[in-house]
């Protein structure tokens, strides 16, 4: 069965590692963050060596993301799927998932979903700042992440991917939209769309990348700011 994380990323490394994949805006703090193919794939392959190593995450393995749409995001969804484990959207049911990711402020949550096993907290600070007063036991991910290897040979995929979806039915559904979209590798999308549900991640973010395009990512957009976006970031779509 196909691993997710090296369907989706293998191509663009092969085709352009060094060129912009996800440039991220928030227009409520004024952040941008621009990450190369290989930037993103390298964080990617940091969270896979984290689940792995600290937080006993295996192939079988149900991963909670609680995190908003962010570039850090993506990263960690790819790196679970590096590490051939189940990417499961908000809310998860009580103890239905074994390693938790989310911001400070859903610990509660993540307990909750959790059960017995492994929660690291992502700051999502532009300059990876770490989380601060976290619980005993609670893995600050800005700080743990940064001692793993930045590469990585993917486990192969045995079971779900996605909010209970396998690997090549995702890959079928991003690729089906990515036409529907009419995507190609020179595309540039601007998107302010949410990654809340399967659906969205495959459409707003798996899409794009399936065709070969990059990302411009707008959170908290300021409508009046759009234009600028498109026209300082050639954006082709969106």
């Amino acid at each position: 069965m196909t691993n997710l994380g090296a369907a989706i990323l293998d191509p663009l490394l092969a085709r352009n590692p060094a060129g912009p994949r996800i440039t991220y805006y928030d227009d409520a703090t004024g952040e941008r963050i621009e990450c190369s193919t290989v930037t993103l794939a390298n964080w990617a392959a940091k969270t896979a060596n984290l689940l792995r190593d600290e937080m006993e995450c295996h192939p079988s393995s149900h991963v909670a993301v609680m995190l908003p749409a962010h570039w850090q995001t993506a990263a960690v969804m790819l790196g679970i799927w590096w590490a051939a484990a189940e990417v499961v959207l908000e809310p998860p049911r009580p103890d239905s998932v074994e390693q938790v990711l989310c911001t400070a402020d859903r610990i509660d949550e993540a307990y909750l979903a959790v059960g017995g096993g492994s929660v690291a907290v992502l700051s999502l600070d532009p300059f990876g700042t770490p989380a601060s007063n976290l619980p005993v036991g609670v893995i600050d991910y800005a700080t743990a992440v940064r001692v793993h290897g930045d590469q990585i040979t993917p486990w192969r995929q045995t079971e779900l991917a996605l909010d209970g979806r396998l690997a090549d039915d995702v890959l079928a559904a991003a690729r089906a939209s990515a036409a529907t979209q009419g995507l190609t590798a020179d595309d540039r999308v601007l998107s302010s769309a949410p990654w809340d549900t399967a659906d969205d991640v495959i459409e707003h973010l798996l899409a794009p990348y399936v065709a070969g395009a990059s990302l411009v990512y707008v959170a908290n957009a300021n409508p009046y700011l759009l234009d600028r976006r498109r026209e300082t970031e050639k954006t082709t779509r969106g």
